[in-house]
């Protein structure tokens, strides 16, 4: 039966050598596929597994065990594969132990040996560590008995390592079947022993120096006391043994360390010299070494090297040290002028100058030059200031960002404007997020790129100067707050009581610094005032802090811009805990940008609103209406989307819209806005026709209805204008006016049923207006025909036939209000009912009027009138209205009353007849009446 898995090969083992309790690794093939799969492991014949570690099919590490064999094969055993072979094989070495009377050149601790198999110390008691074996030849164990032996060799031992111990009885023991030529051998070895011990005395002593001397002093304090004694009671031999042990020692000590110890003395007298010369000419090198130091930057040196002198000659009376202190001293001074002009040096890092600060605090520099660093930084800011908007006007290059990155003045390029961690996005980040920056943009697409890649030239400088206070402030403030917690100063200074006078100086100087900050915060705030707002300024402000050129007015997302830069430096100094109060005019400034932006958005917005019939195609929907609608929607979206950031607020920011004026303010403008477009729709409608561009005009012929449709040029007339008009006017007032108005009150607008209320207003007028041009262009030439058709080739009501049908000009009269049905239908089918009831009241008024001016009828003239009033009645009865409807009833009444029967059906027969004749005509109307009852 095959097994699974072929049997484990080793291949390898590294090291292929060790004592035991060595680390090895194992290498070969198939060696397990896990360790549970492993469950024998052999080296030399010891079973190692115990401490083996399985890491993988190759790979197995373990101990080498105390095996008895000193080489043999290692064989790994699994539960896949079986017992498995070798092809290498592992030697056994045997350790070298230390005996303990073995010399040896490092400490062996008696008390504790390693075990490798628990990876611990363990402790054994100090008479089991016996040495190795003396003789060097095998031990024999006898069987003599222990107690035999004790009684034989009373109070000794065989332990040669013992005070009482007995040759005889360790020979006995260990050696009593040893023949006479090993015990030969063994006093060779013994011989042997001895003299590798005494050739290696030489090389151990120096291990042992230490040993030699206190033997030595203890040796000699023992020869004096005997001899300050004079006891005779210490025997004579004794004491010349000590002599000679003494004399050995030293002679041998003098002998090794003679030369050593004279180099030393020498040595100790040379450095004593040196130390003595070297005090004074610390204070003779010192002039030369400060200079030195001074060119090379090393201030802290200078400084302690001058605390050492003064402390060492600064009350000296000897007059070269006076001579040479006095030169110090004019270094110092030297010194301390240099550091001052570093200190008040701009620009400079804050690092630097809690730097110098300390130094000369260290040099006891005459004032306070740390409040005199922060009056140079408070006037090193607004000369920063100034300079950034004198730049802009000498530049002349500020319409585009470039000039953003190439300013040519060199204060402006200095490092402290650069920061690493400026969080407030870049113009260029900033346009390249934004769909439109400029008035209109969002309707003009075929306008050039090119544009967006541009900036104004305030907003740059805003940009700019934002960027270098909030560089600079956060630094001066520190300045600041380190003068007041006393942290300029060394630990010297401290203890000096310099700190304390920093604290007193800066408690008194508070209000000056808080002036310091309020003027930044003011140039700050009116320096953008006068770029941006220089309306908001006085006249003695306006010509400091202002003069530039307004060409044309920054638009609403530029100043959306601004404002999100002015946020982002307000943000950055709050961070820095700087008071509320100090901060609260950048409070101000960004509510006046806010509401600033809201009303030139709403501005410009009304201006892109009256382009809007520059870009009226007159294409028609199947709902009668224009793009025209959707596009002044979607410009009051994106005007209200563009203000969102303004309208929110920020933490610590008040609402835009509190101040009433501002309320009324945007009302107003929110209503012009409206009116602008409703003024848009009546110049679209009643432009005269060669003012109109029709050269894109198409229609949506959807519609199977459009018998009626535009004239094949594709022209436009007026009347046709003024109906589209009128869809207009209808949709903006069921739909888009009031989603106008959603989307006022989802901003925050205040007064939106006002501005609703007067828009639907003007709306209604215009959409009034309009229907009475129309109804008057179509209308009058329909009524202004029937009196002439009526009478035409001189009928008489008084003298005329018997009816045989409905007049010609009743006839035209109907085909003519079927024109204007389906011109009106081609449009917009929601406008015909409107459309044709005027219609068909003005005509039945002045058919009204007709007949009442008649003096009297004939009988075939009333029977004619009859006719022709219930046909037109019954022709448009759709259409009829209250008026209408009193208007046949008032003609009707001015006819004489049908009194025969034969009157009435001809009547009835002749009205069939017309109706059947003119049934494809009227077929419009029907069909508009269906179309009129489902909508």
């Amino acid at each position: 039966m095959s097994r699974a898995r072929q049997p484990p090969l080793v291949t390898g083992i590294s090291p292929n050598e060790g004592i035991s309790w060595t680390k090895v690794t194992i290498r070969g093939e198939n060696l397990g596929t896990g360790p549970t799969d492993l469950i024998g492991l052999t080296i030399c014949g010891h079973n190692c597994l115990l401490t083996a570690e399985w890491m993988s099919a190759s790979k197995i590490v373990c101990r080498v065990g105390q095996a008895k064999n000193d080489k043999g094969d290692i064989i790994v055993t699994t539960k896949s594969g079986g017992k498995g072979t070798s092809t290498v094989s592992f030697k056994l070495l045997k350790p070298e132990k230390i005996g303990i009377l073995d010399q040896s050149a490092v400490w062996v601790d008696e008390m504790n040996y390693y075990d490798m198999r628990t990876d611990r110390n363990k402790g054994i008691p100090p008479l089991s560590l016996r040495p190795a074996n003396p003789l060097g030849i095998e031990i024999d164990k006898g069987r003599f008995p222990q107690k035999d032996l004790e009684a034989l060799f009373p109070g000794m031992s065989a332990d040669f390592t013992s005070e009482n111990f007995s040759a005889a009885w360790y020979l006995i023991e260990n050696h009593s079947t040893t023949s006479f030529d090993q015990l030969k051998t063994a006093v060779v070895n013994l011989k042997k022993q001895a003299n590798k011990k005494n050739e290696g005395s030489l090389a151990y002593v120096k291990g042992g120096l230490s040993t030699f001397f206190e033997a030595q002093d203890a040796l000699s304090a023992i020869h004096q006391k005997l001899e300050a004694d004079g006891t005779e009671k210490v025997e004579g031999s004794m004491t010349q043994k000590l002599e000679n042990v003494l004399n050995r020692a030293s002679n041998t000590a003098d002998t090794l360390f003679q030369e050593v110890l004279g180099r030393k003395d020498k040595a100790d007298s040379t450095r004593n010299a040196l130390n003595v010369l070297q005090r004074f000419k610390f204070l003779f090198n010192l002039p030369l070494n400060i200079e030195r130091n001074i060119q090379k930057g090393d201030y802290d040196v200078v400084i302690n090297d001058y605390e050492k002198a003064k402390s060492l000659f600064g009350k000296t009376e000897v007059q070269v040290f006076k001579k040479y202190y006095a030169e110090v001293e004019t270094r110092i001074e030297a010194l301390r002028e240099l550091l001052l002009d570093k200190l008040l040096e701009t620009p400079s890092t804050l690092h630097d100058q809690k730097r110098y600060i300390r130094y000369l605090s260290d040099l006891h520099a005459p004032g306070d030059p740390a409040w005199q660093c922060i009056g140079a930084q408070h006037q090193w800011i607004l000369q920063l200031m100034h300079n950034c908007k004198e730049t802009y006007f000498v530049s002349g290059c500020a319409d585009s960002l470039s000039f953003f990155f190439s300013l040519g003045n060199p204060l402006l390029h200095s490092p402290m404007l650069e920061l690493d961690g400026d969080v407030r996005p870049s113009p260029i980040g900033h346009l390249s997020q934004t769909a439109s920056l400029k008035r209109g943009s969002s309707f003009q697409s075929g306008r050039d790129d090119a544009w967006r890649y541009k900036a104004p030239q305030q907003v740059v400088f805003v940009e700019k100067l934002t960027k270098l206070v909030v560089s600079q402030l956060p630094n001066f403030w520190k300045l600041w707050i380190s003068y007041v917690n006393g942290s300029l100063f060394s630990e010297t200074a401290e203890k000096s009581g310099q700190m304390e006078r920093s604290k007193k100086n800066a408690r008194q100087r508070q209000n000056d610094f808080k002036k310091m900050i309020q003027e930044v915060m003011h140039s700050l705030v009116k320096l953008i005032r006068g770029a941006l707002l220089p309306f908001s300024l006085r006249e003695g402000e306006s010509r400091q802090y202002g003069g530039w050129e307004m060409k044309s007015e920054l638009s609403g997302q530029w100043l959306t811009h601004v404002i999100q830069t002015v946020r982002l430096s307000s943000e950055s100094l709050t961070a820095l805990e700087i008071p509320n109060d100090m901060l609260q005019i950048i409070q101000d400034l960004i509510l006046d940008l806010r509401v600033r932006c809201i009303i030139v958005t709403l501005q410009h917005t009304a201006e892109d609103i009256k382009r809007l019939a520059e870009k009226e195609d007159w294409v028609v929907d199947n709902e009668g209406l224009t793009s025209l609608p959707s596009q002044f929607e979607q410009c009051i979206i994106h005007a209200l989307q563009s203000l969102k950031p303004v309208l929110d607020c920020k933490p610590g920011e008040a609402s835009v819209f509190q101040q009433q004026r501002t309320q009324e303010d945007v009302c107003q403008l929110s209503i012009g806005i409206m009116q602008v477009f409703i003024d848009c729709l009546e110049q679209l409608s009643t432009k005269p026709d060669g003012d109109i561009d029709t050269a894109h005009l198409s229609v949506d012929i959807s519609s199977p209805d459009l018998f009626g449709s535009l004239h094949e040029d594709s022209s436009l007339s007026s009347e046709q204008r003024l109906l589209i008009a009128l869809s207009n006017c209808r949709y903006l007032e069921r739909h888009t006016f009031l989603n106008i108005a959603e989307h006022f009150e989802k901003h925050g607008f205040q007064g939106v049923e006002k501005i609703t209320q007067a828009s639907m207003e003007s709306l209604k007028e215009l959409d009034q207006r309009l229907f009475e041009m129309y109804i008057e262009f179509k209308a009058d030439p329909i009524v202004g025909s029937l009196e002439p058709g009526i009478y035409a080739g001189y009928f008489d009501w008084k003298d005329c036939l018997v009816p045989a049908g409905v007049r010609n000009y009743l006839k035209e009269a109907l085909v003519n209000i079927i024109a204007v049905h389906a011109e009106v239908f081609t449009i917009s089918k929601d406008l015909v009912p409107r459309v044709m009831s005027r219609v068909v009241e003005a005509v039945s008024e002045e058919l009204s009027r007709l007949m009442q001016c008649v003096s009297s009828f004939s009988r075939n003239g009333a029977l004619q009138a009859r006719l022709e009033i219930c046909a037109l009645r019954d022709a448009v009865a759709i259409y009829l209205t209250p008026e209408s409807n009193s208007s046949f009833k008032q003609a009707l009444e001015a006819l004489p009353q049908l009194s025969s029967g034969t009157d009435k059906k001809l009547l009835e027969e002749l009205l069939n007849k017309f109706k059947s004749s003119m049934h494809l005509q009227l077929t419009c109307f029907q069909a508009s009446s269906s179309a009129m009852m489902k909508t």
